[in-house]
């Protein structure tokens, strides 16, 4: 049998292309990596149906990182099927483990939004887990996968090289682009974007050189190095705007506190909406802003923005 790799849309609440989870076949084993929140199941199923697949036949699932967006669906998948690894960054595990921290965090951020966006998340048991650092290199069938520690996004954010085919799984560390469109998106969310962090990951990945990037949002994405550097250049450059609208609307108060985020919020949708407008038009705009949530990337800049001031010199 031979080696492919597929993007499984799973329809993230009727929004085709939003959330893709990348179904790897090698010498019969199967993989999955990012399988979604569980409020897309259903169509995952469905898709893997589509392939003459069920859950059954999955050998493994790796997650880039455990935002419930990525990696929801992990325990409902064990459920099904009790024999299941889950490949997770060490930082991650625990919350998969005992979710009661990640479930609170993701209320904080969603509200009575969070069942209808991610459906229930079922804890992993801890012999399930697979504990990753980075540095390992996985091997199923025929396929090599080495895996490396890229925090920026967040803390728990791992991607995997597959080195024969040189397609590198980056999960949201290269930003949120639809099919290889003409516009990349910063998504950078609570609690734990850090660009200092982000820039080495940017720089772990292009040192191997690969020839495609996979994003669960959504799909591949050609010339890596354009990509990355186009992403680079936005996500400081929209860095430094909000931190320019912080120090605007704290009339006067220190840029460690919270000064008014509603008037910096709403200034910075205006920004990120224009500069989306000059790529994107106004159906393909709703698009990226649902799927990345730009309120929360403004909360996730500001907290970055505010721990960044707060350091000693």
């Amino acid at each position: 049998m031979g080696s492919t790799i597929s993007a499984l849309d799973v329809n993230w609440v009727d929004h085709p292309h939003s959330i893709g989870a990348a179904l790897l076949e090698s010498d019969g084993h199967r993989s999955l990596i990012d399988p979604g929140p569980t409020s897309t199941l259903v169509t995952l199923r469905q898709r893997l149906r589509e392939r003459g697949l069920s859950v059954a036949d999955l050998d493994a699932i790796l997650l880039t990182h455990i935002h419930l967006d990525h990696g929801g669906a992990s325990g409902s998948l064990v459920r099904e099927k009790p024999s299941l690894p889950i490949y997770v960054h060490q930082l991650g595990a625990p919350h998969m483990a005992d979710p009661s921290k990640l479930i609170a965090s993701a209320t904080r951020l969603w509200g009575d939004k969070l069942e209808y966006l991610f459906g229930e998340m079922v804890p992993v048991p801890q012999e399930n887990l697979r504990i990753l650092a980075g540095g390992e290199t996985l091997e199923f069938g025929s396929r090599q996968l080495e895996v490396v520690y890229t925090p920026g996004h967040a803390s728990h954010h791992v991607s995997y090289f597959d080195q024969q085919e040189g397609v590198a799984f980056v999960g949201d560390t290269t930003g949120v682009r639809i099919d290889d469109g003409p516009y990349i998106l910063p998504a950078t969310p609570p609690p734990d974007i850090d660009l200092t962090l982000w820039d080495k990951s940017f720089a772990e990945i292009l040192s191997r050189e690969p020839k495609r990037l996979f994003l669960t949002h959504y799909g591949f994405a050609e010339n890596p190095a354009a990509h990355i550097a186009t992403f680079r250049e936005r996500l400081h450059r929209w860095t430094d705007q909000a931190e320019k609208i912080l120090r605007a609307t704290s009339s006067g108060a220190a840029l460690g506190s919270s000064g008014d985020d509603a008037a910096a919020l709403q200034q910075f949708l205006e920004y990120a909406q224009s500069d989306i407008a000059q790529f994107l038009h106004a159906d393909e705009m709703e698009h990226y802003a649902f799927t990345a949530g730009l309120d929360l990337s403004f909360a996730g800049l500001a907290r970055h923005i505010r721990k960044r001031a707060q350091k000693p010199a």
